[in-house]
Protein backbone atom coordinates (compact mmCIF):
# COMPACT_ATOMS: atom_id res chain seq x y z
CA UNK A 1 0.00 0.00 0.00
CA UNK A 2 1.30 3.42 -0.74
CA UNK A 3 0.18 6.52 0.60
CA UNK A 4 0.75 9.83 -0.36
CA UNK A 5 -0.47 13.45 1.16
CA UNK A 6 -0.24 16.11 -1.60
CA UNK A 7 -2.07 19.89 -1.18
CA UNK A 8 -3.71 20.03 -3.95
CA UNK A 9 -5.93 16.62 -5.49
CA UNK A 10 -7.38 18.51 -8.46
CA UNK A 11 -4.68 17.09 -10.91
CA UNK A 12 -4.93 13.53 -9.07
CA UNK A 13 -9.17 13.89 -9.51
CA UNK A 14 -8.38 14.47 -13.01
CA UNK A 15 -6.38 12.01 -14.29
CA UNK A 16 -9.01 9.58 -12.50
CA UNK A 17 -12.27 11.77 -14.36
CA UNK A 18 -14.07 11.96 -11.28
CA UNK A 19 -16.93 13.98 -12.19
CA UNK A 20 -16.68 17.24 -10.18
CA UNK A 21 -20.32 16.67 -8.42
CA UNK A 22 -18.77 13.62 -6.38
CA UNK A 23 -15.57 15.05 -5.54
CA UNK A 24 -14.97 14.50 -1.56
CA UNK A 25 -11.80 15.28 0.60
CA UNK A 26 -10.33 11.92 0.11
CA UNK A 27 -9.11 9.84 -3.33
CA UNK A 28 -7.67 6.06 -3.28
CA UNK A 29 -7.39 3.63 -5.81
CA UNK A 30 -8.05 0.20 -5.09
CA UNK A 31 -8.06 -2.82 -7.25
CA UNK A 32 -8.00 -1.12 -10.20
CA UNK A 33 -10.82 0.94 -9.06
CA UNK A 34 -10.85 4.49 -8.11
CA UNK A 35 -12.83 5.24 -3.97
CA UNK A 36 -13.69 8.88 -3.85
CA UNK A 37 -14.50 10.25 -0.62
CA UNK A 38 -16.11 8.40 2.62
CA UNK A 39 -17.02 4.79 0.92
CA UNK A 40 -18.01 2.04 3.30
CA UNK A 41 -15.55 -0.60 3.52
CA UNK A 42 -17.85 -3.33 3.42
CA UNK A 43 -18.90 -1.92 -0.32
CA UNK A 44 -15.14 -1.88 -1.14
CA UNK A 45 -15.23 -5.47 -0.43
CA UNK A 46 -18.05 -5.60 -2.36
CA UNK A 47 -17.23 -3.89 -5.36
CA UNK A 48 -13.98 -5.68 -5.45
CA UNK A 49 -15.91 -9.27 -5.36
CA UNK A 50 -18.53 -8.43 -8.02
CA UNK A 51 -15.67 -6.29 -10.36
CA UNK A 52 -18.34 -4.46 -12.40
CA UNK A 53 -17.62 -2.40 -15.26
CA UNK A 54 -17.58 1.34 -13.95
CA UNK A 55 -14.55 3.23 -13.02
CA UNK A 56 -15.23 3.75 -9.28
CA UNK A 57 -17.27 4.35 -6.12
CA UNK A 58 -17.75 7.89 -4.60
CA UNK A 59 -19.57 9.01 -1.88
CA UNK A 60 -19.56 12.89 -2.44
CA UNK A 61 -19.43 15.63 0.33
CA UNK A 62 -19.19 13.91 4.04
CA UNK A 63 -22.20 12.68 5.21
CA UNK A 64 -22.97 12.78 8.95
CA UNK A 65 -22.49 8.94 9.37
CA UNK A 66 -20.40 7.73 6.90
CA UNK A 67 -17.14 5.93 7.37
CA UNK A 68 -14.89 8.85 9.80
CA UNK A 69 -18.13 11.13 9.91
CA UNK A 70 -19.92 9.33 12.61
CA UNK A 71 -22.21 11.35 15.32
CA UNK A 72 -22.43 10.63 19.07
CA UNK A 73 -26.05 8.33 19.48
CA UNK A 74 -25.04 7.32 16.29
CA UNK A 75 -27.38 9.22 14.05
CA UNK A 76 -26.70 10.11 10.69
CA UNK A 77 -28.06 10.98 7.14
CA UNK A 78 -28.85 9.05 4.68
CA UNK A 79 -26.63 9.26 1.88
CA UNK A 80 -25.59 7.09 -1.65
CA UNK A 81 -22.83 5.35 -2.54
CA UNK A 82 -22.50 6.58 -6.75
CA UNK A 83 -21.02 4.30 -9.25
CA UNK A 84 -18.99 6.27 -12.11
CA UNK A 85 -17.42 5.36 -15.41
CA UNK A 86 -14.66 7.27 -16.94
CA UNK A 87 -17.28 9.16 -19.40
CA UNK A 88 -19.09 10.52 -16.44
CA UNK A 89 -22.30 8.22 -16.32
CA UNK A 90 -23.47 8.01 -12.73
CA UNK A 91 -25.88 5.72 -11.07
CA UNK A 92 -26.50 4.39 -7.33
CA UNK A 93 -24.35 1.77 -6.39
CA UNK A 94 -25.28 1.22 -2.81
CA UNK A 95 -27.68 3.42 -0.45
CA UNK A 96 -26.81 4.00 4.05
Amino acid sequence: MKTEDVDDLRPIKAKHRIPQALESCHTAVVGGYVIEGHVPADVIKRLLRERPRIAGLAVPGMPAGSPGMEQPGGRGERYDIVAFEGNGTTRIYDRR
